[in-house]
């Protein structure tokens, strides 16, 4: 009797989860990059339907694509949506382009999008456009007024000019007059840091000083820092950046993962579809532990795995095409879960 009654449970729970729509069903709190740097995608609608469907919570879009927002509509999932970098300086310099950028890409759709945060701009400092990041975030901020939608600014970890150990983690002298500003910023809006970070290159950086299993969450051995004490290199990334924040004066600022991830081909035995799945599914389940770090412990780090696809048309050496969890065929380039 028990068992049949868990039976028509489930049926009921799944039954309501597909009548209420993906709102109801449960959902993880990983996010995946969404780019479309590729000619053979499929279409918007459907990817959609293929976050849904693999339970992913939060989506992050490098740009306001309007045939991804329409199919976004009432779905419950999060977005992180992008500036483009070749947007900085006109936002920057009006506020009324500002508002026409809100006007037109947010207002329509914020009451059946969460939008959860703005990137303006992605890795560009330092860079000829530095100088208009923190100008445009602040026109952009004021011009969503109480919507309670943040912006930030996603920034790769060189940014650092030391980030070993992570307690010695600092902004390098050619970024500090950016960041520094803008760390302050996120600080009084209670917005967080977005950063790219990517074990995978700071591996074969320096595979003399970093062991592999180390770089995949594999790793027996522990590295302290003080009182502190590491087994993985995202963590001790992660921190090397919470240190350069409280350096820099924001100690209460959060960081975001908003791109992270291992390529499954491209680099030799480095880049398998196994290693990809082995870091994959260790960030998953360190993530979802709500551990956190050890600088910040206890306090889950939000993080978007990069990328839902392999992207064809991606610049650059063989291994930027193969970062996605899926082929354009829809099919998983291995297994992974997301709960």
């Amino acid at each position: 009797m028990a068992r049949n009654f868990q039976s028509l449970c489930l049926i009921f729970s799944i039954t309501l989860s597909v009548l209420l729509g993906p709102n109801f069903a449960v959902a993880s709190s990983i996010g995946v990059c969404y780019g479309m740097v590729a000619n053979n995608l499929p279409p918007p609608r459907e990817v959609i339907d293929m976050y849904t469907s693999n339970r992913i919570g939060r989506m992050r879009l490098y740009d306001p694509n309007l045939e991804a927002f329409e199919a976004l509509r009432n779905t419950g999932i999060e977005v992180l949506v992008g500036v483009r970098n070749e947007d900085l300086q006109q936002l920057a310099n009006s506020y009324s382009a500002a508002q026409n950028w809100v006007a037109t890409y947010i207002t329509p759709y914020s009451h059946q999008i969460q939008f959860r945060y703005i990137a303006v701009g992605n890795e560009v400092i330092p860079g000829d456009s530095a100088q208009y990041v923190l100008p445009a975030m602040k026109n952009l901020q004021n011009a969503l007024g109480n919507r309670g939608i943040k912006v930030s600014t996603s920034i790769a970890t060189s940014v650092l000019g030391v980030s070993y150990p992570p307690s010695a983690g600092a902004f390098s002298q050619d970024t500090m007059e950016y960041m520094v500003p803008i760390a302050r910023y996120l600080s009084s809006i209670g917005a967080p840091l977005l950063a790219n970070v990517y074990p995978y290159f700071a591996y074969i950086g320096d595979t003399i000083d970093i062991s592999l299993p180390y770089a995949l969450f594999v790793s027996g051995k522990v590295v302290t820092d003080g009182r502190l004490s590491y087994n993985n290199l995202f963590d001790s990334m992660v921190d090397a950046l919470h240190a350069a924040l409280e350096k820099a004066g924001a100690p209460k600022v959060q960081v975001v993962v908003s791109e992270t991830g291992w390529p499954s081909h491209g680099n030799g035995k480095v880049t398998t579809p196994a290693n990809a799945q082995i870091y994959n599914a260790n960030l998953i389940s360190h993530i979802l532990s709500s551990r956190g770090t050890p600088r910040r412990p206890g306090n889950s780090t939000e993080t978007y795995l990069f990328s839902m696809f392999n992207e064809n048309m991606k610049p650059g050496a063989a291994v930027e095409q193969h970062w996605g969890l899926f082929h354009p065929n829809k099919w998983p380039v291995y297994p992974i879960s997301f709960l």
